[in-house]
């Protein structure tokens, strides 16, 4: 019997971000292949050659490496940014009641790793690596939910997505407080002022995207050279884009209907090319179309695809390969730290969180979820892949030799993470027998 499978658009989310892991793991495997074998020092040379713009009277370059870390990772921000908006105005996160359980469960998973990892530490030099176990990599442990299939409730792999984007806001605010240089006011002053500007024209409704493009880069260039981690105008940049369309639905079809009777019409000579009121009409069509569609989740949408299977994939490639062969210099007690904060730290935190809130009534978790599954899923968010090794490279920017110590303690940490959060999950979760829609 054939059967139809009818996604919602968060299923659809899920497959998503589940290939983006894979092609995560990917990039990871080859930079690691790459860095340690006999073309190595091609791999590290590459992503150390200068790009950028030199005049007589101007010259602004950087490492390639720096343009994907601060430059194409402010994108991807961007898209959290339009995310955490989505979710906060008419997602997962819109009430104090949706937002309580995955809440409590983000709190437990940042501030017990962290716990963990100033516990643990014992150099003082290593102390600032201390925001490195705090967030979730949503692709990675996406993907491993989705492998499970219908093993798990798709209330888990929300619960998993929306304290992954708490996660996020908190590793966010940790970057712009904890991790930024010295702050210069006055350029500072001049972005919040572009941001203001646009703030007020995503109020009105007015919306350009070429005025949010020209601007966006204008306010990135100011927080690089402002000391705060242009990172972070990625996210703010993101609340600018209004959520609201600009037409109901109502009027929406009331003019599709217009223009469908009008190409009907304009059809009956069945001529092998568009008549010139034929292409008239598309053109309103489009014109409708775009207003019609709301320009947060428009953007968000063409977005996704370029930052899951470019960006994140370029940025592991860029960053996952550490030289294991040659690391004679390996700073064994962070590496050991990060591991024990990812696996433990998430592992517990989130649990023991979770299991106190329910208990004393403050959250209420879904009927179909199990502990046990609560228990594999914070395991699962030891996955700290992407932000924890973007951390790792603001954290000790000024101490490289702990970068590849740190990148080494989270691959170890996540890997182990991602294996103890399956097995726990697929013994745990019987196979459900697929309904037939």
């Amino acid at each position: 019997m054939i059967r139809r499978v009818f996604l919602t658009p968060f299923q659809k989310f899920v497959q998503f971000e589940s290939f983006s892991g894979i092609l995560l793991l990917l990039a990871t495997i080859i930079a690691l292949v790459w860095a340690n074998s006999p073309f190595g020092d091609i791999y590290r040379d590459l992503w150390q050659y200068d790009v950028g713009i030199v005049t007589e009277s101007f010259e602004f370059k950087k490492p390639l490496i720096l343009w994907i870390n601060d430059g194409l990772m402010a994108i991807f921000f961007f898209l959290i940014g339009l995310e955490i908006k989505r979710e906060l105005l008419i997602g997962e996160l819109n009430s104090p009641k949706k937002i309580a359980f995955p809440l409590v469960g983000a709190l437990g998973g940042m501030i017990v790793p962290v716990l963990f990892f100033l516990l643990i530490n014992q150099n003082p030099e290593t102390t600032k690596g201390w925001g490195i176990p705090m967030a979730t990599d949503i692709a990675f442990s996406l993907a491993i939910l989705n492998v499970l299939g219908n093993r798990v409730p798709l209330s888990l792999k929300v619960f998993l997505t929306a304290f992954a984007i708490v996660d996020d806001i908190g590793a966010v605010l940790v970057i712009a407080i904890f991790y930024s240089g010295t702050i210069k006011i006055s350029l500072l002053l001049i972005a919040a002022a572009l941001l203001a500007f646009l703030y007020v024209l995503s109020y009105k409704g007015i919306y350009s995207r070429f005025l949010l493009f020209f601007l966006g880069i204008a306010v990135w260039f100011l927080f690089l050279k402002a000391g705060l981690h242009p990172t972070v105008a990625g996210i703010l940049l993101a609340f600018s884009v209004p959520i609201r369309q600009k037409i109901k639905t109502a009027t929406f079809v009331e003019q599709l209907e217009r223009i469908f009777i009008r190409i009907k019409k304009a059809s009956i000579l069945k001529a092998p090319i568009l008549s010139t009121e034929q292409i008239q009409l598309i053109d309103d069509l489009d014109d409708w179309s775009a207003k019609f569609q709301s320009p947060l989740q428009h953007l968000e949408h063409n977005l996704h695809g370029w930052v899951a299977y470019f960006i994140i994939p370029i940025f592991a490639l860029a960053n996952a390969g550490v030289l294991i062969s040659g690391s004679e210099g390996l700073d064994t007690a962070l590496v050991i730290n990060i591991i024990i904060s990812l696996i433990l730290g998430k592992g517990i935190g989130i649990t023991l969180i979770v299991f106190i809130a329910k208990k004393i009534k403050l959250i209420e978790v879904p009927s179909d979820i199990k502990f046990i599954q609560i228990i594999g899923v914070a395991f699962l968010a030891g996955i700290g892949f992407t932000m924890a090794i973007f951390i790792a490279s603001l954290a000790f920017a000024s101490s490289p030799e702990y970068v590849d110590s740190a990148k080494i303690g989270i691959l170890i940490g996540s890997f182990i993470s991602a294996i103890v959060g399956y097995v726990i999950l697929h013994l745990t979760s019987p196979k459900k027998i697929e309904e037939v829609v």
